[in-house]
């Protein structure tokens, strides 16, 4: 057997009743923390050697780990204390809390390739397009201040653990883009088809790439700073619009083809 080099003791009553009460995202949002849950995504925690608060996970689970991270309150919960500290429909053996990273910890330089997300709403489509922004490479997302959190728990499991590799900053978009110092591609109907061999490529420089809320698209405000007006043909001619998450996807894989453009 394992040596094990973390403490860990039975959660009692009391401290169960606490840790439950990180299912309010107000709590969550006025201590700056988040919830992780699920084998996978905690897993993904304990590989990135993010800072935890506070472990809570069953007997099986709490063997297989030799180390865990220092300064974690480690308790082991029976599938009953995991159910009250889950949001999850099914709890999956581990609940840890992080605390939430900042903007002062974020630099913006030598991010040659942004998402700027404009007043998205649904929290799949965000952690979707934060996870498809790790496939790719993309490190560095900027979001309007009234884009959905991305420490919604829809978000953060949606995201599968990119979250904890994405520098997620929000800010006033306009205010950002101005000071950007690069093309700024913007998803819009009344856009040229990347298809069309017309739209120049993101330069040596890097390139911004704005999408916008999910009906209302992008914002007036933000659109006047978009340089290069782009758009997914529409080859069946029937569909209104694409899906947020995966139009970013399409965009994204279109506009970095030949080109890996990650930041260091």
């Amino acid at each position: 057997m394992q040596k094990k080099l973390y403490l860990c003791s039975m959660i009692s009553k009391t401290k169960l009743k606490e840790l439950a009460g990180y299912k309010q995202q107000k709590r969550c949002s006025e201590e700056g923390v988040f919830v992780v849950e699920g084998v996978k995504t905690c897993a993904e925690v304990l590989a990135a050697k993010c800072p935890v608060k506070y472990i809570c996970a069953t007997n099986s689970w709490l063997a297989q780990q030799a180390s865990l991270p220092a300064g974690a309150e480690v308790f082991e919960v029976d599938r009953e204390g995991l159910e009250r500290l889950s949001g999850m429909k099914t709890p999956n053996e581990v609940w840890m809390l992080l605390p939430r990273q900042t903007n002062s910890q974020f630099s913006i330089v030598n991010c040659q390739f942004t998402l700027v997300l404009d007043r998205l709403q649904d929290p799949g489509n965000l952690g979707t397009i934060v996870r498809t922004a790790d496939w790719f490479g993309v490190r560095h997302i900027v979001c309007s201040p009234d884009t959905v959190s991305c420490y919604n728990p829809k978000v953060v499991q949606s995201s599968m653990g990119s979250l904890l590799r994405t520098k997620i900053e929000y800010r006033p978009l306009a205010e950002w883009l101005a000071g950007c110092g690069k093309p700024v591609y913007g998803a819009l109907l009344d856009g040229e088809s990347l298809w069309d061999g017309t739209v120049p490529p993101p330069s040596e420089e890097g390139a911004v790439l704005v999408i916008g809320n999910e009906g209302a698209g992008i914002s007036p405000e933000v659109q006047q700073y978009v340089t290069h007006r782009v758009k997914i043909p529409n080859l069946g001619g029937t569909a209104e619009s694409l899906n947020a998450a995966v139009a970013c996807a399409i965009l994204t894989a279109e506009l970095l083809r030949g080109k890996v453009c990650q930041s260091k």
